[in-house]
């Protein structure tokens, strides 16, 4: 079930709402857990089991690993937990792959096993191993209570897309949790404003995305629009689910992290990954990178540190190598910058978020590629070298339908629009009229989406796939 869709808005959401707020504060939890299990056995039924096998290992696990703390059978329980979170995910998300891989190598007649995979298992997975290494640190104390566990893992607002959502940052919360209507109206605004980034933003880049994925009239214009397009397309998706998870956490009395903070306007490719999926990136630091040494060993094993580190979170995004690749693009400019180039970059703010704007957009042709030589075309089709036409009358037009939402999308990447209303917020008048306007924007922007979403428009979720 999506966030974007009607059944959820007008059916499931509301229903859920309505029982939880009429429950004594006791069973809060368990209504959030059964309404989730059914949000995800509404497109997956035969895949709760598998989710509920891992919450109920994750359970176990914590309780042994704390049990037998300080003794080397807690690392083993740690160890046990561990190999089967990452078994299930490497089963039913990379068994193919790895079978693909090794039948290409060797020339074998292997079969491939057609594995569907689980929706959202990539985020329940790191979120079940998370507490169970944050339990064996001594982090956190086990959760004794199976419902509060199960209602952490598997909480619909942020089950199947995130944000990464440690144990530790809604431990207390899930015990005892504030329900006010200023956090609610945040809530809502939060909500809103992601569910119009998906449906208005995303969704409309989407479709120029599908034309010039159909045409067989390409140019070099059409290929930047392209690229431009998919890159502020899969940011918007993602970023708006993302708001969307942490407007209902709001409603619901928690509190999640902020999974993105205007990346594009990063002066280097490191503060760009400080600020884009940031619940993934720091799960990846503290979990990976720092066990492996870090930065606190010898250059040679620090540049492994992050080629390892990079190339798990290329594969942790897709099961193909041009994910792989695309997460060894991404530690070569890395390890760069921290080498060489991060003093350079400050020299001159306008050259460097050009760097990182180019560099990001070629990163995004190996992301959205089906594979390594269709992402060579694009790049060769951007860069001119394949003899295709600057421009031609088709693009031009697409050009035209498309220009003023590729503009709006550019703008709405950028802190500007949240500057200007603070600024008018600074001031009385201002402040009045806002607190006027406010609610009656969110109203029509909320009408406008379900309006697209009852016209049966493209609607598409690209993070399902992780």
């Amino acid at each position: 079930m999506l966030f974007s869709s009607i059944p959820f808005l007008y059916y499931f959401l509301p229903g859920v709402l309505i029982l939880y707020f009429l429950v004594p504060k006791a069973l809060k939890n368990t209504v959030l857990l059964l309404t989730s299990l059914f949000f995800y056995a509404w497109g997956e039924p035969v895949y709760v089991l598998l989710m509920g096998a891992g919450i109920l290992s994750g359970y176990v696990s914590g309780l042994l690993i704390e049990r037998f703390r300080g003794k080397c059978a807690s690392r083993v329980f740690l160890a046990i937990s561990v190999t089967v979170s990452l078994g299930l995910l490497a089963y039913f998300k990379y068994a193919d792959f790895f079978i693909e891989s090794f039948r290409t190598v060797t020339g074998l007649p292997l079969s491939l096993l057609h594995i569907a995979l689980p929706i959202g298992i990539s985020f329940y997975t790191f979120q079940t191993m998370s507490y169970t290494i944050d339990v064996y640190r001594g982090d956190t104390a086990a959760q004794r209570n199976l419902i509060h566990l199960a209602t952490y893992v598997a909480l619909f607002p942020q089950l199947i897309a995130g944000p990464i959502v440690r144990y530790t940052d809604v431990a207390q919360q899930l015990s005892q949790r504030t329900h006010t209507l200023s956090r609610t109206a945040s809530g809502i605004r939060v909500f809103v404003l992601g569910l119009g980034k998906k449906i208005l933003l995303a969704n409309t880049l989407g479709e120029l995305c599908t034309v010039y994925q159909e045409s067989q009239d390409k140019s070099v214009l059409f290929c930047w629009m392209y690229i431009i397009a998919y890159c502020l397309q899969v940011y918007f998706d993602f970023s708006g689910y993302s708001d969307m998870a942490v407007g209902l956490g709001r409603i619901l009395g928690f509190e999640f992290m902020e999974n993105f903070r205007y990346p594009f306007i990063s002066r280097s490719i490191t503060e760009f990954w400080r600020r884009w999926h940031i619940s993934l990136g720091s799960w990846f630091r503290d979990y990976v990178y720092i066990p492996l040494g870090g930065n606190r060993v010898s250059r040679s094993r620090w540049l492994l540190n992050i080629f390892i580190v990079w190339m798990l979170t290329g594969l942790w995004h897709g099961a193909a190598w041009n994910f792989v690749l695309w997460g060894v693009y991404f530690a070569a400019f890395l390890i760069f910058e921290k080498l060489f180039l991060l003093k350079k970059l400050e020299q001159s703010r306008i050259l460097c978020h050009i760097y990182v704007l180019l560099t990001v957009l070629v990163s995004f042709v190996i992301f959205g590629a089906a594979d390594t030589g269709s992402a060579a075309e694009t790049l060769g089709g951007m860069s001119g070298l394949t003899g295709l036409p600057f421009r031609s009358p088709e693009q031009m037009y697409y050009l035209r339908s498309y220009g003023g939402i590729l503009l709006i999308a550019m703008i709405g990447a950028t802190p500007l629009p949240k500057m200007l209303l603070s600024r008018l917020a600074e001031r009385k008048t201002g402040a009045a009229a806002i607190n006027i306007a406010e609610p009656i924007l969110l109203a029509v922007l909320l009408i406008i989406s379900t309006a697209y979403l009852a016209d049966g428009s493209y609607n598409p979720f690209l993070y399902f796939r992780f």
